[in-house]
């Protein structure tokens, strides 16, 4: 029964598998929000949307999405970056975070419907392997100070020693408020003077606070007040999260049927609830009714605001497309079928877009819920739908009861999830890996949990690139030979070239090329082209090069003008395909080579090779 486009045949393994996902991604998704700095109400908005219209539209029949571990990582950043230019002021700042957020769902389109989908699976597994270990450290350390009962606003001590920042930050914004697009007089500074002597207390104490918080942010962050939160540990919160960690794992060993987080979320939750009142942190307050769309988003737009955010908001783009679509394999591998990554992607941009409107976190494909969505029998994109409205119903009915969670309870669960995100099979095999790719691992590795995501996949990228580079062009090299006829004797002739070594002496030289020619290869193949011995003929062997780049194309031409200049007859063997268009296209052929000694075979280049030394081959 296929009814709008849907295939309702098998609708009941739909519905179970959606309701399955949905109670999995339901303890994800709040911790997820309380992670990036929005609020678990931000992590349920984006859950319920993205899994909806990502299903909806995508291209993947059994994908799950939501809020992921490295999505949140970055959009914790990001959050923190656009927070810390407005001021600390987060309600400032929510406007333009969304606008990134939606920037980012949009080019997820504009990527899909460019058709880049299949090239996403060409990123090098070190450089995945390195940024998913880092965003696991990175989850780690980020929720320590959670895990202790460590607030930085909470913390008086450390309030008070921001309080002389505070005062310099708004006299700061004063001087610059007065200022506008003049030059500063002296009256501005008088201005300045006397606004600044009119600070209240509350201003200077809500900048302090925000400072706070600020100087806890991110790893870096949490290092630089770990010190102070060993020495302030809430006994009480520590065992919350200790416990939360020790049902994750624990109850796993009892049966898998049932999500061991949700069990965890519960147990300790209504423990806490009803014997430990007053004694912890809860999360932020989950508003009522549903998801509200925020028109500051249009209202508010301002490209000066989000320009610096564009290299960052693509950055976000391209890993939700990659973290995707890699679910989208493994959904593949477990199904038998064949995702369309050019619509998935316009599927998540569409779903990821649609919740920064209603103040949700981006997300992504996310593999866990996927695998439990397929293993309860989800067959269709129903089942992804199912798993959004079932987490809608949920935050209409419990939203509000969930805002007494404590937050330990969600930072036990993300530090699981930090244990469970790192790629312990690439750190497994270390010591087997090629040094290189090592290299590559742990810089990727280092840059994500201590620089920057966006800048580590960068550098991660180009590094592979230049090893791989660096590798192919060794590769050609070897199994490149170049030898005169009649020492081939103590080469390895290729198959249709015979005894014909004995016949013909050191008049010729045959070039063995075997691979692409391109920059990794052409100096080095000028080089040896420029050690040729003293002799008539080169026989360029161009049976088995498939692909020729611009560098290739120039250092083949620049070999060519030389040998010609020396006197020396250039001839080709079996150039072919897109070699032959390259050199037909710059006029190497017949330009430098005319087409009479372009020979399909070698047999047709003996042909000529006897009349040409007039000698019976």
């Amino acid at each position: 029964m296929n009814k709008f486009g849907f295939d309702f045949k098998h609708w009941k393994g739909d519905v179970f598998g959606g309701i399955t996902a949905g109670i999995v991604a339901l303890p994800l998704a709040l911790a997820f929000g309380e992670q990036s700095g929005m609020g678990a109400e931000a992590g349920l908005y984006g859950a319920i949307i993205i899994s909806f219209f990502a299903a909806l539209f995508g291209g993947t029949n059994t994908q799950i999405s939501g809020p992921t571990a490295p999505m949140t990582a970055v959009s914790m950043v990001i959050i923190a970056s656009i927070i810390t230019a407005n001021e600390g002021n987060i309600d400032k700042a929510i406007p333009i975070i969304l606008m990134v957020f939606v920037l980012s769902g949009l080019m997820q389109i504009g990527l899909g419907l460019l058709k880049v989908g299949k090239y996403i699976r060409y990123m090098p597994y070190p450089v995945v392997s390195g940024f998913m270990t880092g965003i696991g450290v990175i989850i780690i350390i980020t929720q320590l100070l959670n895990v202790l009962g460590y607030y930085p606003a909470d913390d008086t001590d450390l309030v008070d020693s921001q309080r002389l920042k505070a005062k310099e930050a708004l006299l700061q914004k004063t001087l610059e408020e007065e200022k506008g697009e003049d030059l500063l007089s002296i009256e501005d500074y008088q201005n300045t003077a006397i606004k600044g002597a009119a600070f209240t207390e509350d201003e200077i104490s809500e900048k302090a606070v925000n400072l706070a918080k600020g100087e806890a942010k991110g790893v870096i962050g949490t290092f630089r007040v770990i010190g102070r939160a060993i020495k302030n540990i809430n006994p009480i919160e520590l065992l919350l999260a200790l416990a939360t960690i020790f049902i994750i794992y624990g109850f796993k060993r009892i049966t898998k049927k049932i999500p061991s987080a949700l069990v965890a979320l519960i147990v300790v939750s209504v423990v806490a609830y009803f014997f430990l009142p007053g004694k912890y942190e809860m999360i932020t307050e989950i508003p009522k009714g549903f998801p509200k769309p925020d028109f500051r988003v249009i209202t508010e737009f301002n490209l000066f605001s989000i320009t610096p955010y564009i290299i960052t908001a693509l950055s976000l783009a391209l890993l939700g497309a990659i973290d995707s679509l890699l679910t989208s394999i493994v959904a593949d591998n477990m199904t038998k079928t064949q995702h369309d990554p050019d619509k998935e992607l316009v599927g998540q941009g569409i779903g990821n877009t649609l919740a920064a409107f209603f103040g949700g976190i981006p997300g992504a494909g996310a593999t866990i819920r996927t695998v439990v969505n397929i293993d309860a029998g989800g067959k269709t994109r129903l089942s992804g739908m199912t798993a959004g409205v079932l987490l809608l119903i949920i935050l209409l009915v419990l939203g509000p009861l969930a805002s007494n969670i404590p937050a330990a309870v969600l930072a036990g669960i993300l530090i699981t999830v930090g244990i469970g995100v790192m790629d312990y099979k690439g750190l497994k095999h270390l010591n087997k890996l090629p040094i290189t790719e090592i290299v590559v691992m742990l810089v990727v590795l280092i840059l994500t949990v201590f620089v920057d995501l966006v800048i580590a996949v960068g550098v991660g990228m180009l590094l592979s690139s230049i090893l791989f580079m660096k590798k192919i062009s060794d590769v050609v090299e070897d199994r490149t030979e170049t030898a005169p006829l009649a020492s081939f004797a103590r080469e390895l002739p290729w198959e249709d070239e015979g005894d014909i070594i004995k016949r013909i002496g050191d008049k010729v030289y045959i070039k063995h090329l075997d691979g692409p020619l391109f920059f990794g290869f052409a100096s080095r193949f000028k080089n040896m082209v420029q050690a040729l011995p003293d002799i008539e003929v080169v026989v360029m062997r161009m049976d088995k090069v498939p692909y020729v780049d611009q560098s290739g194309l120039y250092a083949m031409e620049d070999a060519i003008m030389d040998l010609n200049e020396l006197g020396i007859k250039t001839v080709f063997v079996d150039l072919h395909g897109q070699p032959l268009d390259m050199f037909k296209t710059f006029n190497l052929v017949p330009g430098l080579v005319e087409k009479e000694f372009c020979f399909a075979t070698f047999d047709d280049c003996i042909n000529w090779m006897e009349e040409h030394f007039h000698v019976d081959l």
